[in-house]
């Protein structure tokens, strides 16, 4: 099996090279990651400027390959598997990314856009993140190595074509953990606040912040599961369409 690891945090991210470390033990592993910080950058691709690879050699034990990409997430699924390796890609896993990517979080994450460019090319995908932005390396390692067992698992079974897996795990030490359970991304918004500054030059600029607040308090939701220190797996596939308003148009008489 070949496992394509990428994140948005960048190839110097520690999570990183735990995931690609241990999933190096139950297949092949390679690696292509943003050069720097990406997050939230969302599905963007670049396509004004070129694209350079910088290869990592001894990135981590067990990796077969490991390269910076001056890009983002999707770039670095897109080049991996059409253009840089050698052997077609089994599997693509995005993460292990610190802080939360729940509810309507999948639509600004680079994590998770990551998954999302792997299975536009039909490959499996799982994007994973942490509820904490610091956490024990042992917990890490826990977490990967469950990974791991999931990755088997998606391997074994198969997933729909155009589904990816949106894991997220609750903030609180590995062996505290009380279960998996599947889910469906919540609606979250965020508090936004635009920290308004001038710099020495008179010119004005915002540093935006913010809070989030989830929407939807179902009990089947990611972010009720994760409250509730549970593993969230969250099947989602992205169809674009809303076939019931499609419908209902159909009686609008449209005409040029």
């Amino acid at each position: 099996m070949h496992i394509l690891i990428t994140n948005d945090d960048g190839i110097h991210s520690f999570g990183l090279r735990v995931l690609a470390q241990r999933l190096g033990k139950i297949g092949r592993v390679s690696v292509i990651a943003p050069d720097r910080e990406r997050s939230a950058t969302g599905h963007a691709i670049t396509v004004h400027h070129p694209l350079r690879l910088t290869p990592y050699p001894n990135f981590a034990e067990n990796v077969e390959s490991a390269m910076s990409l001056d890009g983002t997430p999707s770039d670095c699924v897109k080049i991996g598997v059409e253009a840089v390796l050698a052997t077609s890609v089994d599997l693509v896993v995005s993460g292990l990314n610190p802080g939360p990517n729940l509810g309507t979080d999948l639509l600004y994450s680079g994590t998770v856009a990551g998954a999302v460019e792997a299975v536009l090319s039909g490959i499996p995908a799982i994007a994973a993140s942490t509820m904490s932005l610091t956490v024990p390396t042992e917990d890490l390692e826990q977490m990967a190595d469950w990974l791991g067992y999931l990755v088997r698992k998606v391997h074994q079974q198969g997933l729909p074509r155009e589904t990816l897996l949106n894991v997220n795990f609750p903030d609180c030490p590995w062996e505290k953990i009380k279960g998996v359970r599947l889910t469906r991304p919540g609606v979250r918004r965020y508090q936004n606040v635009f920290d308004k500054r001038v710099d020495p030059r008179g010119r004005i600029y915002y540093w935006m912040a913010g809070d989030p607040v989830d929407l939807d308090e179902g009990e089947d939701t990611d972010a009720a599961a994760v409250r509730a220190g549970y593993i969230s797996i969250s099947p989602v596939r992205f169809n674009l369409s809303d076939p019931a308003i499609m419908e209902e148009m159909t009686t609008w008489q449209l005409q040029v």
